[in-house]
């Protein structure tokens, strides 16, 4: 004789990417009644929250593809998503991460490793607060059930995408799955304008994306020639295709023209095809005082603190300022603590550049080094952590995702150092949201 099993608890959906971590907390909590799923991914996560709407999530805050607190956003955002239970798990104590979680309206944050007896309990105590009270049932007009509502996604509102985080030198392995390690791109979509900044081999990907749609002009604008901001260029799937329009910007200084610098890298010595070769119709055009006008967005540029003639732009599109600026060494051979104010001498030295980003919405703004690491790296025209930090109050930044990631660094040592950058941020007292940026990141405006 079989009896039937009781009914589940609850369904619980759990996001994390490490399997055997995964595996132990479904066999804890199906144990204990519950009805268990896995997602490997944030994006796994947050599209299979959308499509089973389980009672409590229970996610790492870091995981491939989609940070935690990423899908924690989406699913805020989104009307049968808005009130889901979510745990997060968390691999450091970081004040930080208990900080957002509760900002964001998670039931709880979790230090890794977590013990499962404590998971458990903390499920229940969510379970068990849920159903305390149960809320008047609310009729429904036929109309209104008939009728119904469906949430669409804007994709002509401005947004940027960013296509490569990486400097130096693309990377891959194992170690390098959640940030991506592709070098710089960044691509910003305004209506049917399509304007790019720096052709890092990230741009690739974003040309196999605008290749499969008709042609149209785009607009390129570089920091610098260094490799990791240019060396994407040639496998550009649109500059080979006729109908496209493709108007390169850039900075006078480098020893050599626009034009020069990119035929240069498409020599028959390095490459099979020269730019005489390429079927689009290309412009190269110098930066000027001007502000260049693209549609509705407005480019300005000013110059950063970097080997050779390297800038940084800001758009300014729809209300809005964002600002890309992947290499700037801020206050050169400064190893002191982010105390400075705008009238020390050292400070006034970077009066343009802090005017520059003066209030931005959102700035793409690098922070490669540890202090520990900028010892031995002064001259090379990145900042360190602290400095950066010290940038983003001094201009007042609303928004700060950092780019330019070191090849050497692993998403571990990424976590570790953008956890770092949150408790620099809080010991100054600045309080601003601060991402790391990652190869396929996308932001509507």
């Amino acid at each position: 004789m079989t009896y039937p099993l009781p009914p589940p608890k609850g369904r619980i959906l759990i996001g994390e990417g490490v399997a055997e971590i995964a595996v132990l907390m479904s066999q804890a909590l199906e144990q204990a009644g519950y009805e268990v799923t896995i997602a490997a991914d944030g994006e796994e996560c947050l599209r299979r929250a959308r499509e089973t709407l389980p009672d409590l999530i229970a996610m790492d805050i870091i995981m491939s593809k989609m940070p935690g607190f990423d899908v924690l956003r989406a699913l805020r955002s989104e009307p049968e998503t808005r009130d889901m239970g979510v745990i997060m798990c968390s691999g450091q104590d970081f004040k930080a991460d208990r900080d957002l979680s509760e900002l964001l309206g998670a039931f709880d944050c979790l230090n890794q490793p977590i013990a499962m007896p404590l998971l458990v309990a903390r499920v229940e105590t969510y379970f068990g607060r849920r159903t305390v009270t149960s809320p008047p049932m609310i009729s429904v007009s036929e109309e209104a059930r008939v009728e119904g509502f469906r949430c669409t996604l804007d994709a002509r509102r401005p947004h940027i995408e960013l296509w490569g985080t990486r400097g130096s030198t693309p990377t891959v392995g194992a170690k390098f799955q959640r940030h991506g390690g592709n070098t710089s791109c960044l691509s910003l979509t305004v209506g049917d304008d399509v304007i790019v900044f720096d052709a890092g081999s990230g741009i690739r990907d974003l040309g196999i994306r605008l290749a499969a749609h008709k042609p149209r002009k785009l607009h390129l604008f570089i920091t610098h020639p260094h490799w990791d901001h240019i060396q994407g260029f040639p496998f550009f799937a649109p500059a080979y295709i006729s109908g496209f329009e493709i108007t390169v910007y850039g900075a006078k200084g480098f020893g050599k023209d626009l034009e020069s610098i990119f035929r240069g890298q498409l020599d028959r010595d390095y490459f099979p095809v020269q730019l005489e070769d390429m079927k689009s119709t290309l412009h190269f055009r110098d930066l000027t005082e001007e502000a260049v006008e693209i549609g509705g967005a407005k480019v300005t540029w000013a110059f950063a603190q970097h080997p050779g003639a390297t800038v940084g732009y800001k758009v300014e599109v729809a209300g809005r300022k964002i600002a890309w600026v992947p290499d700037n060494e801020f206050l050169l051979g400064y190893m002191g603590p982010p105390t400075l104010a705008r009238d020390h001498p050292l400070v006034r030295n970077y009066a343009r550049m802090i005017l520059f980003l003066s209030e931005v919405d959102l700035l793409i703004h690098e922070a490669q080094y540890l202090p520990e690491e900028y010892t031995r790296k002064v001259g090379w025209g990145h900042s360190s952590v602290s400095n950066a930090c010290l940038l983003m109050k001094l201009a007042a930044v609303r928004r700060w995702i950092v780019t330019h990631h070191d090849p050497m660094h692993d998403d571990g040592f990424l976590e570790t150092k953008l956890n770092l950058t949150r408790q620099v941020l809080e010991s100054m007292g600045y309080a601003m949201q601060v991402s790391h940026g990652y190869d396929g990141m996308t932001e509507y405006l």
